[in-house]
């Protein structure tokens, strides 16, 4: 019987390598060869949380070739045998409302925080058959109503490893945020995120853009500048909200772009002092389950919108596939490491910090 290599979660930090039976194909089904898994912050949180539904094959970021496709797959989906693909990591249900508005990332069929059922690349249980629910693995199943993009010819695969984080910039900064011509920026953490964040805000017109970041993100910060940030602030030795004053000569910014992964409340208080007098926007990702003396006075006062980053849309997929297509910016300074599939382990944890303060995002090759 013909297998699939895969690198399987077992546990809270504990991942090992084991095979699944190479799956059959439906007629409106299909088989990604994987080539790259991207790794994110994400992955990282999760990989250290205990197991509630069984194994899970981690990888969300995936690029592959069509390896094999049933008939009514490629005559619904335009996608045939051999094409390379990026694949999204929603599995939605394609009926509900949020579907039919084009916002399947926000439907309950794939929602895996509310919906123990749902299916969604790299968090589905590997229980499930067919089993190949994500990327860490030399292939990955593909039912009917998966959501796929093609990768342009003259984008490499590691490359295109990045569209997810770029996309979620796309999505955050112009489509709930609004950052246009001659908008002036804050963005908090110059990780794979916020570096993303950088490229589509100055795509965008933005007028000026703040990064902040800690010493040990001086690499990082120095890619920011290269990629578009007009000013970084190392927030460890300046005091960002002087120095934030002292840049917009004591206007403040129009939006804050939160992307720390949640470090905690200080971001979102610099935030909201950094922000405008009135009506800016503040856009915040990570999980605070406690935030005691919220200053909600304050943000009424100056009019402050919050919104909450979650996830990318199907055209903001696209044209973050076109952003690297163009090849305007640098975008392989943010694609800093690669590792195999046996070194899953270490390439999770390179990217929370336990490898080097170089890397920023890293490729997961599961043929290497």
């Amino acid at each position: 019987m013909e297998t699939v290599l895969t690198a399987i979660k077992t546990g809270a930090s504990r991942i090992e390598l084991r095979e699944f039976p190479m799956p059959d194909i439906p007629e409106d089904g299909a088989l990604m060869k994987m080539e790259v898994a991207g790794i994110c912050g994400t992955d990282v949180k999760m990989y250290k949380q205990p197991l509630t539904g069984g194994p899970v094959i981690m990888g969300h970021e995936n690029i592959g070739v069509i390896a094999k496709a049933g008939r009514l797959f490629t005559q619904r989906k335009g996608f045939r045998e051999g094409d390379r693909v990026f694949l999204e990591h929603y599995v939605a249900c394609m009926q509900c409302e949020w579907c039919h508005k084009g916002e399947y990332r926000h439907c309950e069929a794939t929602d895996w925080r509310s919906n123990p059922d749902g299916i969604r690349y790299g968090y589905t249980s590997a229980d499930r058959a067919p089993h190949l629910w994500g990327g860490f693995a030399q292939y990955v199943y593909l039912p009917w109503n998966c959501v796929l993009h093609k990768v342009p010819d003259n984008v490499t695969s590691e490359l295109a490893g990045i569209v997810t984080p770029l996309a979620n910039g796309i999505e955050w900064a112009l489509n709930d945020c609004g950052i246009g011509f001659q908008s002036t920026v804050l963005i908090q953490g110059p990780g794979q995120q916020g570096l993303s964040q950088v490229v589509a805000c100055k795509q965008a017109g933005a007028d000026l853009i703040i990064v902040t970041g800690t010493s040990k993100d001086a690499r990082r910060l120095e890619i920011a500048r290269t990629l578009g940030a007009d000013h970084t602030i190392d927030v460890q030795t300046e005091n960002p909200l002087e120095r934030i004053r002292e840049i917009t000569a004591g206007k403040g910014v129009d939006v804050v772009l939160d992307c720390t992964a949640g470090a905690g409340t200080s971001a979102v208080l610099l935030g909201v002092e950094a922000l405008k007098r009135k009506g800016g926007t503040l856009l915040i990702q990570g999980e605070m389950t406690d935030f005691p003396n919220f200053p909600i006075g304050k943000v009424t006062v100056k009019y402050i919108t919050i919104k909450s980053a979650r996830g990318h849309g199907y055209r903001a997929c696209e044209r973050a596939l076109q952003q690297l297509s163009s090849h305007r910016f640098p975008l392989e300074l943010v694609t800093t490491h690669t590792f195999g599939l046996s070194d899953a382990d270490t390439a999770i944890k390179a990217v929370g910090g336990g490898y080097s303060p170089d890397v920023i995002h890293v490729s997961l090759l599961p043929w290497a």
